[in-house]
């Protein structure tokens, strides 16, 4: 089976991780990305030094229209998915729930759930062997947010990763049958960009580990799940946390 993957929020994080990691691994690697062209194109030179063929596509993936552009542009230059990670995401409004702005609120489940449940239908479509295709993995990245709650900081992240959660089940048992494992991992407090200085240097001695975790880290568990060495496993959530 050909192994062509979709890394959405691909240039940089843990989706550039993934992608460079995947090409290890035998993957062509199709990186998603909004912002960050220059970093998307040095994710696809170094899946292409693995041997592997790599493209960018730019799409925001909140939106129908670009996830429907973004498939079609991966099936003509790699070939139809059979892997998925949806990992594009976003932090915004931090604080209490009674301060949150609703521009804030709309936009962060619009790319970290709804972009989610876009790119996992098309991959269906294309993936599913009741569609004719020869099967395939989904890997969702959510977030030990979802478990936590994370109360007086970002209650609307969390909950926007609780979905993530309740589509990985709930999809998993939906296509079990048709050649499609679903999967995801939640990540503990990791070492990216997206994290606040202030917030990152104050939590991280405080895990059990003592340490924040490394998107490489996270992206040899989303790795694993897309390979055969994980082929009974759908479903499931598999934690990155450090213990916390």
């Amino acid at each position: 089976m050909a192994r062509v993957l979709i890394v959405t929020g691909g240039s940089r994080g843990i989706g550039a991780a993934v992608s460079r990691l995947a090409a290890n691994d035998g993957w062509d690697v199709c990186v998603n990305y909004v912002a960050h062209a220059e970093r998307a194109g040095e994710v696809v030179d170094s899946v292409r030094a693995c041997g592997r063929r790599a493209i960018a596509v730019a799409a925001d993936v909140s939106r129908e229209k670009d996830v429907l552009a973004l498939f079609a542009a991966c099936e003509d230059a790699l070939g139809a998915p059979t892997g998925l990670v949806n990992n594009a995401g976003i932090i915004t409004g931090f604080g209490r729930l009674d301060n949150l702005r609703d521009d804030h609120l709309r936009r962060t489940f619009e790319v970290n759930t709804i972009s989610y449940f876009l790119c996992a239908r098309e991959a269906v479509r294309q993936m599913s062997t009741r569609h004719g295709g020869q099967g395939g993995v989904i890997v969702n990245v959510s977030s030990r947010a979802a478990t936590l709650g994370m109360p007086g900081e970002y209650v609307h992240y969390a909950a926007s990763k609780a979905a993530v959660n309740g589509l990985t089940k709930g999809l998993a048992l939906e296509v079990a049958a048709e050649g499609i494992r679903v999967a995801s991992v939640s990540p503990g407090l990791i070492d990216t960009e997206l994290q606040l200085p202030e917030r990152f240097a104050r939590i991280a001695p405080t895990t059990p580990m003592r340490r924040a975790g490394t998107a490489n880290e996270v992206a040899e568990a989303v790795v694993w799940l897309l390979s055969d060495k994980a082929s009974y496993v759908t479903g499931a959530d598999l934690a990155v946390t450090g213990g916390r």
